[in-house]
């Protein structure tokens, strides 16, 4: 197939069925019931969904060219290391919920599928404003070079779903349970339907998922405005959050100084963004550049942890 052959409705169509199959296999297959998911476990899936991704910009390389692959590559770095910032606001929630192991695999699952909804809307609202008016890529670009400068100077922000909008709202609206009820959402109290903890877990996670998108997606278009490459890395770094979960969620100490490097990411894309129209930085720059600031951030996090256990 040429490298210039066109995106058409049917890859659109194709991708997100594949994508639907492989989340069913997830559930129903592999997952198709509560339990405690153990880090070899987790480990494995975290692997076959980077491969998967791995695979996809080798194929988009073969489909599209090279710079799109490597857009595909830059992107899916972007999104994968800054999700992990949501996984450790994910593990406060749980903390603070009291959520049980083996209850918190089903809390990520449909926590994921409301985010892969909620992104894809977002990055088609982000791609027609683009392209509608050119001037707002440079809105979006000051915006992550503040968020990165703020991050950077800041701490992760305390959980606290009891002034959560959202909480507040559904508690207002339905009866909610003190008790958990196994893996269930909705329970029954004296005849009448209402809400169980783990269903405020949910909204809790999906809200603080869209604060993290809202930060996340305008990175990824100082990358590229393909809406099908913002889309197909979003989703590849987006699916594999769960598993990425259960790989981190113990090991939390190892990365003290990750925050700090994800603010740099913010610092640069939202530079890249700005000076974009005076001096372009290529997409293979920048992939070095995000890679290098993540694995120096890493570094340096498991470096320090490791000489604190020593002392």
């Amino acid at each position: 197939m040429p490298a210039s052959a066109p995106i058409t409705a049917w890859h659109w169509v194709g991708f997100i069925l594949g994508i639907v199959l492989l989340v069913a296999l997830d559930l129903r297959v592999v997952h198709g019931r509560a339990r405690v998911v153990k880090f070899k476990e987790a480990l494995l899936w975290s692997s076959i969904w980077i491969l998967l991704a791995m695979i996809f910009a080798r194929l988009l390389a073969h489909w599209r060219g090279q710079e799109e692959s490597l857009q595909f590559l830059a992107g899916y770095l972007v999104e994968f290391s800054l999700s992990m910032d949501n996984i450790f606001a994910i593990v406060l929630i749980f903390s603070y919920f009291g959520v049980e192991s083996a209850l918190q695999h089903r809390v990520l699952y449909w926590g994921i599928i409301g985010a892969l909804v909620m992104r894809g809307l977002m990055i088609g609202v982000g791609t027609a404003l683009i392209l509608a008016f050119h001037w707002v890529l440079y809105l979006l670009g000051a915006f992550l070079l503040l968020t990165g400068l703020k991050w950077g100077i800041s701490e992760q922000a305390v959980v606290q779903p009891e002034k959560n909008i959202v909480i507040r709202l559904a508690k207002r609206v339905f009866p909610v349970s003190l008790r958990f009820d196994g893996s269930r959402f909705v329970t029954m109290i004296e005849g009448r339907k209402a809400l169980t903890p783990l269903a405020l877990v949910l909204l809790t996670v999906e809200t603080t998922d869209l604060l993290f998108a809202v930060d996340s997606i305008p990175a990824i278009f100082a990358v590229t405005q393909n809406a099908f490459i913002v889309f197909t890395s979003n989703i590849f770094a987006i699916i594999g959050l769960r598993s990425l979960y259960f790989v981190l969620a113990g090991a939390i100490e190892y990365f003290r100084y990750l925050r700090g490097g994800l603010a740099g990411v913010l610092v640069f894309v939202g530079a890249k963004m700005l000076v974009s129209r005076w001096r372009p930085i290529s997409t293979s720059v920048s992939l070095v550049a995000v890679a290098t600031i993540l694995v120096f951030s890493i570094g340096w996090s498991v470096l320090a942890a490791r000489m604190e256990t020593k002392a």
